[in-house]
């Protein structure tokens, strides 16, 4: 006989599988149709480099199995990417009834907003930083040196250069989850500044190829996306600043002696 206070362990475990289940099966609804078009959506990666390629010079692959594999690599990413609301509801669906009322009120925006700036990061990066990146290496080639590159290298290059801005792009959203913790404050924070800008050019050392340009366009934007992030927290206390004032003044009347007659 099963213990009674197994069961809701047990059903947890049920709708955590159940929901994994759904997100595969988003997936595998993305990728099968993506498969068929893998060699032109990697046409289209590979646009921001074979636009500054010299004339004559294209791509090559250096592994056998690389003319089928990378593309189809690149239509599993592709459909991750596309199922990205999918997967946050299901983590939302999962994790909401655990939550207060006001706690939902809070994430559910945040959950929207994360996933609306990691887009935005992509696309940053695809639109903004991949062209400028690529046009200096491959016009910073030694004389005699022709400028081939391999489809899979350049593949983990650029989902790499999007990875580290739709992750940086999530500044904003650290920000503010920081300070609604109670973990800082927005005054801490603005002390602090100078050190988030000189460590926004440090994780730009790491997280981008190692040039000065693609290292300050990645660090520029977490600099205005942390004091934005700043902003919103600003204007998310000051209401429970007001209220507690206001609270306070309500009591203190409340306590003042009445005046002898």
């Amino acid at each position: 006989m099963n213990n009674p206070a197994e069961q809701p362990f047990i059903a947890h475990l049920i709708e955590l599988r159940n929901r994994l289940l759904h997100i595969v099966l988003c997936i595998v609804f993305f990728a099968l149709p993506l498969s068929i078009y893998a060699n032109d959506i990697y046409a289209l990666l590979a646009q921001p480099l074979m636009s500054h390629l010299p004339q004559n010079s294209t791509m090559i692959a250096t592994n056998v199995t690389s003319p089928f594999m990378t593309p189809f690599k690149l239509s599993l990413v592709t459909a991750i990417f596309l199922s990205v609301p999918f997967i946050l509801y299901q983590i939302w669906g999962f994790l909401a009834p655990a939550l207060y009322k006001n706690e939902q009120r809070a994430i559910f925006p945040l959950l929207i907003a994360s996933t609306v700036l990691f887009y935005l990061g992509v696309a940053f990066a695809y639109f903004v930083v991949a062209p400028l990146v690529l046009a200096f290496f491959t016009t910073a080639a030694p004389v005699g040196v022709t400028v081939m590159t391999d489809i899979e290298a350049y593949l983990d290059f650029v989902l790499m250069l999007f990875f580290a801005f739709g992750v940086c792009f999530e500044v904003p959203i650290f920000t503010i989850v920081l300070v609604w913790s109670g973990f800082t404050t927005v005054e801490s924070l603005v002390e602090k500044r100078p050190y988030v800008i000189v460590g926004a050019f440090v994780i730009g050392m790491f997280l981008t190829p190692p040039d000065v340009l693609s290292q300050t366009l990645l660090a520029l934007p977490m600099w205005l996306l942390f004091e934005v992030g700043l902003l919103f927290a600003r204007l998310k206390m000051r209401p429970k600043k007001v209220k507690t004032v206001a609270v306070s003044n309500v009591r203190t009347k409340k306590r003042r002696p009445k005046p002898k007659q």
